[in-house]
């Protein structure tokens, strides 16, 4: 066993070897010039066919003296990202630490860095999360903690920062979320504004209701550690009881029109999928090729414009006001989003109406609950073929006609998770499921129309769904980033569930879009919507075909209230609450951009012993009785040239 001396002998030399080492590193380390160079560079969008969408242009920062920045907002950044940052000596050894443990570990860095760290990473680096990165700071950090001052660290430190909304700085960002200079803050703005240093994307309250709950958490949490610190009293922290409302975001012009939508999708899924956030976004220099596809944007704006227009009259009816529309296109190929609808106006509309989590699916949730039974059960097995194939016929006459009470029953004896199971494995979000009581089986979910016009890419792939995607290439300084490859097919169902369910859809189909004109007695479009028994306060129509899956909701909402507002006699009593108003949407954008798929072509039969017997499928062709008469209603193609 080595000796005491060998051992601590040892421990010195590897002592001395690494302080000595670090001294030779921290000497060769010099200041840099500062980057801003990269945050002067434009972000470019592209369209599907490589023509230019939108230019995003310089980053917004103004840069203001500390003097200009009140004492109650330098308090509340200081209390809440560093609160020992006037004495200390400018590093973290053990957020660098924790930073080399994750990243051997084979996770990402952590946070936990000082204020002067996050203005040499701001200043003077990249936003890359490696280890050569993260030594480069804890060196030039020592460096400029011994160069600086504390204030004028914090200066530099409050000019670079990012919160959110495409400002960089205070200054910016007090006029982004309150429209008045920095020096105009009050303490509880300014503790707003520091929860924004934590990560913009989590805290700004427009960007959902969960952003808002954490925002308020935030700003609550740094009201008190101010307090904790000394730096405020408890009286002056107990007359700051109500959450200091940012303004609504503004959007520049060039977003307008479905641009900003299409740019909030992109923008979302570079995030899930390689994990580019807003604030590596906003530094600029990126080249963003796009699925979306000009032509079939603008008709299906122009789709919805047209129904709009036609059928509903805010001016003389109520009920007409305060309706939103969404909506969706996928391409069943290979899930590329070829279009969306957002809403009327992206600088106008925030919320993007066709990615929202938050209008309940209703009927057309009903083809999921019957794949979980089909999958439950087989696709009619030989005992209890009769028994079994009434089932279904019963299932595909419900979906039908709109009724609820067999899906309720079904899914509550199949149980409901398993019908949840089978909603997610068709791509829908686990965070958008609603909760597992007996409505659960009639929509009471809320996936968006992205989500939705997804999923039904099954019911055309034979099983298999294809997850949309947006983007299919990015590139930055010339190289392209990785981790975009196209998402590939996922097994959802089997292709005998799928094909039973898809022919229960083409019932629907018919009586949705072929029944508008004689010259569609057999076009081939499956399809689920709400009718005249959904009481969910939306209505949807989800159509596919081999070319498109296209789905489209309207609902009502009106601003500061969380509630829905009910679609009784929207455009009128026999509008079976709006319901028959998403297929003429889908069918005059169909008809521009896909005339052919509307034309009669019956799709490949269900293979021997797994069709169910003739009842189910003469079922779903024909239309019951009092069915919807849409005939006065004929979409004619749109001018999609503009």
């Amino acid at each position: 066993m080595p000796s005491w001396k060998l051992v601590s002998g040892l421990a010195l030399l590897a002592a001395g070897s690494v302080t000595g080492l670090f001294a030779v590193v921290y000497q060769m380390v010099d200041i840099p010039d500062e980057n801003l160079d990269a945050r002067r560079q434009a972000s470019v969008y592209y369209w599907a066919d490589g023509s230019r969408m939108v230019s995003v242009g310089d980053v917004n920062r103004q840069d203001v003296a500390l003097d200009q920045v009140p004492d109650a907002v330098e308090r509340a950044a200081v209390a809440a990202e560093n609160a020992d940052f006037y004495s200390d000596s400018g590093v973290s050894v053990t957020g660098i630490a924790r930073a080399f443990v994750a990243m051997f570990k084979g996770g990402e860095t952590q946070g936990g860095s000082t204020i002067t760290q996050q203005y040499v990473k701001n200043t003077y680096l990249s936003q890359d999360q490696t280890v050569t990165r993260k030594g480069k700071e804890f060196v030039l950090a020592l460096k400029v903690n011994s160069r600086m001052s504390k204030e004028d660290i914090l200066q530099g430190y409050l000019n670079t920062s990012w919160f959110g909304r495409d400002s960089y700085g205070i200054q910016a960002a007090s006029y982004a979320y309150y429209g008045i200079p920095a020096d105009d803050l009050n303490p509880s703005q300014g503790a707003f504004l520091a929860t924004l240093l934590k990560g913009a994307d989590s805290f700004d309250p427009a960007l959902g209701p969960a952003n808002r709950e954490r925002a308020v958490d935030r700003w609550e949490w740094v009201l008190d550690r101010q307090v904790e610190t000394g730096v405020m009293s408890a009286e002056e922290r107990a007359t700051y009881k109500d959450f200091p409302e940012p303004k609504k975001p503004a959007k520049p012009t060039s977003q307008a029109g479905q641009i900003g939508y299409l740019m909030d999708i992109t923008n979302k899924y570079l995030k899930s999928r390689i994990g580019l956030t807003g604030k590596e976004l906003a530094l600029g220099g990126y080249r963003i090729h796009t699925t979306f596809e000009k032509d079939k944007v603008n008709a299906l704006a122009k789709a919805v414009e047209k129904v709009r227009a036609e059928k509903l009259d805010p001016a003389k009816r109520a009920t007409d006001r305060h309706v939103e529309v969404g909506a969706a296109s996928v391409r069943p190929e290979d899930g590329a989003i070829v279009a969306v609808y957002g809403g009327s106006d992206a600088i106008k509309h925030f919320s993007n109406n066709a990615d929202t989590a938050g209008v309940p699916v209703g009927s057309a949730f009903k083809p999921f609950v019957y794949a979980a039974a089909l999958k439950r059960q087989g696709v009619f097995p030989a005992e209890g073929t009769k028994q079994r194939a009434r089932a279904g016929t019963s299932l595909a006459v419900s979906l039908l006609k709109s009724e609820n009470a067999l899906y309720v029953q079904t899914g509550k004896k199949l149980g409901l998770e398993k019908v949840r199971d089978t909603a997610l494995a068709l791509g829908l979000r686990k965070e958008s499921m609603a909760k597992l009581e007996p409505t659960f089986s009639i929509g009471t979910s809320t996936p968006s129309a992205v989500r939705m016009a997804g999923a039904y890419t099954a019911f055309v792939n034979d099983g298999e769904r294809r997850d949309p995607y947006s983007v299919t290439k990015v590139e930055r300084a010339g190289v392209a980033l990785d981790g975009l490859d196209r998402p590939g097919a996922v097994r959802a169902l089997d292709p005998e569930v799928a094909q039973v369910v898809s022919e229960a859809l083409l019932g629907v189909g018919r009586d949705s879009i072929a029944r508008q004109s004689k010259s569609w007695p057999d076009a081939f479009v499956r399809a689920a919507k709400t009718g005249v028994n959904d009481r969910m306060k939306s209505a949807w129509f989800i159509g596919t075909t081999p070319e498109l899956s296209t789905a489209v909701t309207m609902f009502r909402t009106k601003p500061d209230t969380p509630q829905l507002l009910g679609m009784q006699g929207v455009g009128g009593g026999d509008s079976e609450r709006g319901s028959v108003f998403p297929p003429l949407m889908w069918t005059y954008y169909q008809l521009a951009v896909a005339p052919d798929s509307l034309k009669a072509a019956e799709p490949a039969p269900v293979q021997p012993g797994t069709a169910p017997p003739g009842p189910v499928r003469e079922a779903v062709r024909q239309v019951p009785e009092g069915g919807s008469d849409l005939a006065a209603r004929v979409p004619q193609p749109l001018d999609t040239t503009s």
